[in-house]
């Protein structure tokens, strides 16, 4: 009889049934944003998240090095190419919600693409990143082009991602290949180094250390760079002439995943209009996928930036991949400086 009265008790607490066990998840994006969605999903469901913020290439390095006894559930944020290597490596478990319906056409590509084992979750594009106030001081001219940044100008100004950690810099460099030829994109690359003060773990430290005048230009995705006009740096982006590249960002289930039931309610939940409102409220202007999510200025309008139409499959392929990393680190990570 007690117990009975227990269990009714527990059925009618407010949040009691919404308790559900637990959620590993890797995060990819900023740490603020990757927070706020933990914290609003648990906050929403009742499931406890545990979150870690890595790199792209980290979190790939991470799931290779646990894929016989998963500890991660869920995947958020990186570029596609990087969870389609990671499908190829039969990492993923495909998963297909009812909620796919409202998203944009180019978030559903990236889903049917990888045969359902990611689906985007927003976008944004390549540009580069100035402090107006060091490039001022400096009298350095503002660049226009690919071109441009090899400039004499510029050396020790530029400061770039490693793509051996960073989807910023794969998507960077899959950007040239695509613009030009893999000989002509690594010829540029060596030509660039010069210019190139470091190369950071991170795709966000390039365009942080702008913010904070350690350097004077970074090349790196717009939504971060707008995240850090927001806070009141002086920072500027323009896009290269010749065309950039951008990335469909994705989200995608852990084959293996100890909690599959809460990394599929917690994909459900990402893939409406709420949940992506987050992201602006998190002071983080990527476009969302989903079409009913809030607009707001400060989102950039991919449509006004010449885009270049990276193959997201080819260059997701894990021997395309391991090919122009081993390439990267046998002709530009090996430069003196």
């Amino acid at each position: 009889m007690i117990r009975l009265v227990l269990l009714c008790a527990l059925l009618i607490l407010p949040g009691a049934v919404r308790a559900q066990g637990s959620l590993n998840m890797l995060c990819a994006p900023a740490a603020d944003w990757c927070e706020a969605i933990a914290a609003g999903f648990q906050r929403d469901t009742g499931i406890r998240v545990s979150m870690a913020r890595k790199s792209s290439g980290e979190i790939l390095a991470q799931l290779r090095a646990e894929a016989q006894n998963p500890r991660t559930d869920i995947w958020f944020g990186g570029s596609a190419e990087t969870h389609f290597t990671a499908a190829e490596a039969n990492l993923l478990q495909p998963y297909t919600s009812a909620n796919m319906a409202e998203l944009h056409d180019w978030a559903r590509r990236v889903h049917a693409l990888s045969k359902g084992a990611c689906v985007g979750v927003s976008s944004g594009a390549i540009g580069f990143v100035r402090n107006r106030e060091v490039m001022a001081r400096r009298s350095l001219p503002v660049p226009e082009s690919w071109a441009d940044l090899l400039k004499p100008a510029y050396r020790g100004e530029i400061q770039l991602p490693n793509p051996n950690s960073s989807g910023t810099a794969y998507t960077i460099i899959a950007g040239l290949v695509t613009l030009w030829d893999e000989d002509r994109a690594f010829a540029y690359l060596k030509e660039l180094h010069r210019n190139v003060n470091a190369y950071t773990r991170s795709g966000a430290a390039p365009v942080q250390a702008v913010a904070r005048g350690e350097t004077g230009l970074a090349v790196s995705f717009n939504m971060e760079t707008e995240t850090l006009v927001q806070q009141g740096f002086p920072v500027e982006i323009n896009y290269p002439s010749e065309g950039t590249s951008y990335e469909v960002a994705c989200m995608s289930v852990i084959r293996g995943a100890r909690n599959l039931a809460q990394a599929r309610r917690f994909y459900d939940w990402y893939l409406t209009a709420p949940a992506m409102d987050i992201g602006l409220a998190a002071n983080q202007y990527h476009v969302p996928a989903h079409r009913g999510a809030r607009t707001d200025p400060r989102i950039p309008d991919l449509g006004k930036i010449k885009l270049i139409e990276v193959d997201f499959t080819a260059f997701g392929e894990a021997r395309t991949r391991r090919r122009i990393l081993e390439r990267w680190d046998r002709e530009i990570g090996s430069l003196p400086r």
